[in-house]
Order: C-alpha cells, then structure tokens, then sequence
C-alpha cells in the first residue's frame, strides 16, 4: 500500500485518500499556481496508526524518499545547520474541521540551524528568532501537551517588559530571550530538552496529527458537523514560505466572495509581517483584504487573478491561504469555503445567473439546515436602540443571552436553561464546546477568517468578531465608561456587527414572511428571498415525495399549507381531549355501565366533530391523515401520587371525597409499569368499545358536512400500534359500518389504513396490507421499540457517552437508523407493496423533517413525509436535493 504521494500526483478528486487540503494542493500544483514543494501522508496512514498505536511499518521509508525529492527540489537540506530546509506539518480531512486537529510550522529548527536561517534570510536574526520560539511553542503543546497558557504568559512577560503591545515590537534579543523561556517551559513539562534532532521533530508532529483526530475537540466537531469518526486525517508536509521576513512579507486568507453575504468583491483579511497562523488565531486585527493594493500591488494583482482561476475551476466559493515572502505569492491552501446559510443560496443563484451551473446543481448547493437557519427571527430595530459597540459581521443572525467568559460556563448556563453570549478576546478550538452550547460569540479580536467565524459559519451561529473597542477581562468587559458583568443580557447581530446591551426585540425573517405569503419575492429588498424562491420553486418541480404536515388545528394546518404543505400527514387527536374537555375524559374513565359511557362519548362526539371540520376546511381538497386515539387513557387524569395525598389528607381531616376517591381507584386500577407498552393504541380502541366509533363517525359527519359546502374533503383514517393484521381487520370492520351509514351518497371516499410503529408490524406488512389502503410509518415508536429505547428517558441518562464513544453518530431519534430502524421501514415498504401495489406510503415522525432522513425516505419509495409546519419547507427542499441527486447517481 502506497501511503506517500508528491503533490503532483494527486488531484481535487482524491479527499477520501489525501484529504481536502492535500487534494487541492496538488490540484493548485496541477494548475500550474505557485505552490511550495510538498508531500500527503494519507488518509489511510491514519487509519493504520490509530489501528496500530504506534509506528506505521513501510511509511518511513516512503517519507525518507519524499524528503529527499523535496530537499533537491528546494536545495536545502532538513536539519542543515548552514541552510536549512524548514517545513510545516498541517492536517488535512476529507472534510474542512477548521481548527480542531493540529499544525506544526518550521519543523527543522534547532540551536544549531537557527543562525543559517538568519543568514539564509539576509542576516535577519529577529526572523530567525521568531521562527525558532514558534515552534518550540506549537511543538509543545501540539506534540508534547504542554500547557499552552505558560508559554502565552511567557510572551506576555516579554512584552511587558520590553513595554510593547505586539510581539512584532519584540526585537532579536528579545525573540532569543523568550526561545530560552519556552525551552524552560517544555523540560519543565515533558522532563527533557527540546528534540534538537529535524527528522525526530518531523515524526512526532506527524504523529500528533495523526493522534488529534480522535482529540476531545475533534471529535465533538465531528459529532456537531455529522462528519464520520472513521475517516482519518491526512498530513501534508511542505517546504516553509515566510511571512514574518519583514514589512515585505505577510500572509493573508482571501475569499472569492463574501462567505457572509455572498456579494461578489474583494473579501479576506491579511497580516504583514505574519505567519498564517496569527491571521486564523486573530491574536492581531488584520487588514482588510484591499489594503494589499497599496502594500504590494503586485503581488496583489496576482492573487486577483488566482482567485479568478480558481472559482472558475471549482465553479464555487474558494477559501484561499497564501503567504508574501519578500514580495513572491505563495498558495498555501484552497478549498471551497464554508459560507453562511444567506451566502449559499445567494452564490448558488448567481452561479446559474453567471452561466457557471444549472438549477440542478445549484439545488445540490444548498442544504435544509441552512433553509431552517434562515427562518429564525431578526432583530427588530423600529425602535432604534443604541448600539454600544460595532464588531464585524462574521456570521448572521440575532442573538441575545447572558454574558459568559468561559467556554465551561457557557455549557454550565445552558444546562441550565439559560440562553448565553460568550464573549473572548479570541476563541480558540478548546473552546467548542462553548461555542456549541452558546447562541453567539462575540470576540474583541479576529476578522472574517478567525477560528471564531469559520467555526461560527460552520455551525450556524450568531458571530461578531473583531469588536476592538471591547476590553475583555475576566467576568467582565468594558467599552470605554460602560462596563458589563458575567450574567448581563446583550443582543449581537452578526450582519451588521453592531452590539447592544439588554435584549432587542426580533422579528420574523424575510424569508418566513415569504413562505407565508406576506413577502413577494419580486418586490423583496434582498437578493436573498429571491434565490430562496428560485431553488424553493426548482426543488418543487423535481421532487417525488409529497410534503404534508403535522396538524392538529385549524391554525397549524392553514400555516403549514401557507409553507407548502400537500396535506396532513398526522392529526393527533388526543390533543383535542385537553384542556376543558378532560371532564368529558374523565366521565368516560369512571363511568360504570354501558349507558354512563355512551354518554360520556356522545357529549365528545360533535365537540371532536367540530374539530374535523375546520381542519378539512383548511385543507380542503388536499389529505388529511386522522390518528385515531394514541395514548394511554391515564395520561388524561391527574397522577397517581398527588391523588393519594390528596385523599389521604381529607381522611385525615375526617372529610370524604367522593369524586377523588373513585378517580384514584381508577387511576391505580389503569396503573402500568410501562405504559408505552401497555393498554395504549388499537388495544384501547379494541377494549374501550364505542370508542374508536365514536372517532369515526365524528370524521366521516365532518367530512359529510364539508362536501355539503361544496369542498373536497379527503379523510383518511389512521389505526396506531397495531401489531397483528386481525387488530386492524376488527377495527376496520366497524369503521366501514359507521362510515358507509353516515357518508351515503355524498360521494366522500375515506381511506383506513395504520401506522406502522411496531416492529412485528413491519416483519408482517405483507399481511397488514391485505386490510390497510396505506402505511404510515411512525418512525419515533419505530425506533423506539426497535432499539429497546425509551425515549423520554435515554438521552439524558446515556447518549451523551454512546456519542461520545462513537456508538451513534447522532441520536437515532433525530436522523434515522437506516441500517437497522430503516431496515424495517424498506422491509415493510416492499412486502407491503407487494400484496397491495397500490398502497400509499409515508412517515409522520420526527424525521420527516430530518434532511438527512428525507433523502432515505426518497430512496425507499415513500409518497410522502410529514413533519411540523415550519420543517415544512425544510422537507420540500430535501425531496427535491434527493431527487437530483438520485437521478445524477443513475447517470453514472
């Protein structure tokens, strides 16, 4: 197995093998661009070294090999002492993890080279200097876990010392100096000296990027961005190019367009006199990408003209590093950029506008996730309120919370509850779980290309970075005279930048307005609405599977049509025995003959009647999806123990209750140990007699009543839990009765079929079938009876460590199980199917609204998915992105 491969053996095509940032450097190499010499260590040298735990056997003399081609190339030698050859060791996914595993640069120093890389570069000893305590300080905290704080604090000795702000102010004796603090630092903490030896150095920086993809932070990225924890990392080493030679030289990250907004223009951020780490750490403010025209134009122009060819050669958004070493353009790293939810659907719109893709491809540009993030409120400023501070816009949206100053209380306060802003001066990759547990980040340093944005935009979350006029401190900040403390509430919108103190108002977004109708996309201020009806629009004409929702009033369902819902795919009518109707419930429950209990049905019976009726208005003409009764008569009533305290304290005072003491003999009678499991579903309708008719008949009168307006109504009856074809034949033997004495010749058609929710019933669908006209899988009871899961109960208790072992990827309530809940659901399809061809199928669990879930329901041959009215959209656009891209894999 070849485990080494030179830069120009590779190409874009490879991310599985060489990982996103080796693949495109080779790509870039290809290209004909200026790419420094280098080599990939793949993916699967990865995936062996976490196998094996140690060295990998064959791979050091494939990177001996390499070496020496690099070393000719360059004409330098690693660990020369009179001209060395520096590298960097940089990690490199198959997906972009910005942050979260390790980087190593100027690999090849030591006390002996560190003077030829001062006469190398023109007798700079500041430079050389720079370099050495550089990487001594990521060596050790990378390679060796040495804390990274004590050598922060050794630099910011140094700096105080010296009375600068900026380690650009530090001069060569400085640099030296502070090269003899961090050596301290690291015999301190490892028990030996600093490896002395390049080759030695060279090995264990590739470990340690091998060994950070499965670091703490790694892997909740992974867990966070659903990326699959088998993957590996690849390692790319490659000749150093310096930034920090001098006002000459810098680094920079560059954006073909704005991955904020998607406007076309001049995006990025760039550092003289910097590696490229400072400009992604955003320990410095940098300089507006433009401000390079007047430093170099030069160098300049020919980075304009890269990014031209570069987004004309993937056809997207790129993300470019680079680095100026006295005036010669260096591409360090390309990579189609991460961009907010707004950027997506504005570029992949006007990439078709440009000619550049078709409407297919753009749909397969954008994600449901990044729609959902769409449809969250703004800030509503009618009022003008005051900003007290302005930042950059790094990640849109409007988020207000309580202040915090620690990645470890924002996840404390939002265990809690409580919604957070946490505010850094810089965020770095330890503090994702902060940033996952806040609803945004604020920091006083960093621009459009630190961690803090690139990880925001990723995820999703409210971001302002850059806020120079914040002093962070350690429990509070202050702006000039105003001050504000851990627990004050500030609002952040990470469009405009702008911060303000206490909590703005929101308002609906644009594009919610436009899926109710309020918004035409014609007349809309932003481009935004328009790209979002445009691919909203294609997705429609290409999808397959239907959208309905779940409804369970007239105003849900109104709603839900208004975003586009084809129908109702459940209307839950235990809801409707809430509120002032549970004494009619309760009448039933305690009733002690025939007749007590037909009353109490009959008095339900036009309140439920009336029920139907505005929700097939709303729909008319469109399915509605009826769910007979569903759980356990007891949840009705009140509980178990506050009942018997309640009796217990009036006998107590010598009082009888009547009443109380009849309902907690009924209560403790219908007592289950796991109801879930118990008198719930078909056997309530099947034990309780009249009931399941009672139900029926208020459908099929509301039906009767709506055709007599002149409407379309199209009812169909849902029997929950069955298990056994005889449960759903005996219930529908009575339906049929009820329904053909109530319809007569109004010409309404109502269907009866089951959900699909027990296991049993998916191993004998081909049976179910012969007695329902359609199956509607109820994938939350699916999985939580196939996995022997309660799920009001586990995802507290353990998921949390199933994810953290890597058992799940993601909870299987939330994105389904395909290989073992999604087994049953193919299983049922088809033999279902098989007896009746003609049998409609379709989900109402949460994941029909999953996006993820979508494309495998496409893929199963479901009509239709159901969901909550406002994943109505979100489902609308994932059928027609499985649609394309289920047409596109019959191409190949």
């Amino acid at each position: 197995m070849k485990f080494v491969y030179d830069f120009h053996e590779g190409n874009k095509d490879l991310k599985d093998l060489l990982g996103g940032k080796g693949a495109n450097l080779a790509e870039m190499t290809n290209l004909g661009l200026p790419v420094p010499p280098g080599f990939t260590i793949t993916t699967e040298a990865c995936q062996e070294f976490l196998r094996v735990g140690t060295h990998v056997p064959g791979l050091a003399a494939e990177v001996d090999e390499h070496l020496a081609a690099l070393e000719r190339a360059m004409g330098r030698r690693l660990g020369d002492p009179d001209d060395p050859l520096l590298v960097s060791v940089r990690s490199g996914a198959k997906f972009s993890m910005p942050g979260m595993m390790e980087t190593v640069l100027n690999v090849g120093l030591n006390d002996a080279s560190v003077a030829g890389l001062s006469r190398q570069a023109g007798g700079n000893d500041r430079f050389a200097w720079d370099s050495y305590r550089r990487l001594i300080q990521m060596f050790g905290k990378t390679v060796c876990d040495v804390p990274g704080g004590e050598f922060e604090d050794a630099l910011h000795e140094a700096k105080t010392a010296k009375g600068v702000k900026d380690d650009v102010q530090l001069d060569a004796d400085d640099l030296k100096a502070l090269v003899t603090a961090y050596k301290k630092v690291f015999v301190k903490h490892t028990g030996h000296d600093f490896p002395q030896d390049p080759r030695e150095q060279l090995d264990l920086a590739v470990e340690a990027v091998f060994r950070s993809w499965n670091a703490d932070r790694a892997v909740l990225y992974r867990r966070q961005e659903r990326i699959p924890a088998d993957l590996g990392t690849a390692v790319n080493v490659v000749a150093m190019v310096f930034g920090n030679l001098g006002a000459d030289s810098g680094t920079g990250v560059a954006f073909t367009r704005d991955p904020a907004s998607g406007e076309q223009g001049v995006y990025g951020d760039y550092l003289a006199n910097a590696q490229g780490e400072d400009v992604v750490a955003g320990i410095r403010n940098t300089l507006a990408l433009a401000e390079l025209e007047k430093l170099d134009k030069r160098s300049y122009d020919e980075l304009m003209r890269i990014m031209a060819t570069l987004e004309g050669h993937y056809r997207d958004l790129c993300d470019i590093e680079f680095t100026i070493e006295r005036g010669k353009l260096w591409m360090l790293q390309t990579r189609v950029g991460k961009r907010t939810a707004a950027a997506a659907f504005t570029i992949a719109a006007q990439l078709v506008d440009e000619g550049v893709i078709d409407l297919d491809e753009a749909l397969t540009r954008v994600t449901g996730n990044q729609l959902g993030q769409l449809m969250f409120p703004r800030f509503d400023l009618s009022g003008s309120p005051e900003s007290v501070t302005r930042g950059i816009g790094a990640s849109p949206g409007a988020a207000y919370g309580e202040v915090v100053f620690t990645s470890a209380r924002a996840v404390e306060a939002a265990a809690q509850g409580k919604s957070v802003i946490l505010v850094r001066r810089e965020t770095n990759p330890d503090d994702l779980p902060g940033m996952i547990a806040a609803r945004g980040i604020l920091t006083s340093r960093g621009g459009k290309t630190s961690h803090a944005a690139v990880v925001a935009r990723g995820m999703g979350k409210t971001c302002v970075c850059g806020a120079d006029e914040v002093e962070v401190g350690s429990s509070s900040f202050a702006v000039g005279e105003t001050v504000v403390n851990e627990g004050d509430v500030i609002s952040i919108d990470g469009t405009t930048g702008r911060v303000y103190l206490g909590e703005v108002p929101v308002r609906p977004s644009e594009v919610v307005q436009y899926f109710e109708g309020d918004l035409d996309p014609a007349h809309a201020n932003e481009p935004l609405v328009a790209a979002v009806h445009r691919i909203i629009t294609h997705a429609d004409e290409k999808r397959r599977l239907n959208v309905r929702t779940n409804a369970d009033t007239g105003a849900d369902a109104a709603r839900a049509r208004r975003f586009g819902a084809q129908g109702i795919g459940l209307c839950r009518t235990e809801h409707m025995f809430l509120g002032d109707r549970r004494e009619l419930v309760e009448r039933l429950i305690l009733a002690r003959t025939d007749a007590e209990r037909n009353d109490a049905l009959a008095a339900l019976q036009p309140l439920q009647r009336a029920d139907f009726l505005e929700i097939f208005r709303e729909m008319n003409g469109l399915p509605v999806t009826v769910r007979l009764i569903d759980p356990p008569l007891h949840e009705f009533l009140p509980s178990l123990e506050e009942l018997a305290v309640k009796v217990a304290v009036a006998h107590e005072h010598g009082r009888r209750v009547e009443h109380d003491e009849q309902m907690l003999a009924a209560v403790r009678r219908m007592h289950e140990q796991n109801p879930m499991l118990g008198l719930r579903g078909v056997r309530l309708g099947l034990v309780i007699p009249g009931l399941f008719g009672m139900q029926v008949r208020a459908i099929a009168e509301a039906a009767v009543a709506l055709a007599a307006e002149g409407g379309n109504p199209r009812p169909e009856i849902m029997v929950p839990l069955v298990g056994a074809v005889q449960e759903l034949e005996t219930v529908r033997a009575e339906a049929e009765r009820i329904i053909a004495d109530v319809i007569g010749d109004s010409g309404v058609e109502v269907l009866i079929g089951t959900m699909i929710e027990v296991p049993r019933a998916a191993l004998t669908a081909g049976q179910i079938a012969e007695a329902a006209e359609f199956f509607s899988f109820g994938t939350n009871d699916l999985t939580q009876m196939g996995w022997g899961f309660s799920r009001d109960d586990v995802e507290g208790a353990f998921f949390w460590r199933y994810l953290e072992l890597g058992i799940f990827g993601i909870s299987p309530f939330e994105s389904i199980d395909t290989e073992g809940v999604g087994r049953l659901v193919r299983i049922a399809a088809e033999e279902g199917r098989a007896t009746r061809p003609g049998l409609k199928l379709g989900v109402c669990g949460e994941h029909g609204g999953d996006p993820d879930s979508v494309h495998f329901f496409h893929e199963v041959g479901l009509d239709y998915v159901s969901c909550s009215p406002f994943r109505v959209p979100i489902a609308r656009l994932e059928a027609g992105r499985a649609a394309v891209e289920s047409e596109g894999s019959d191409h190949r």
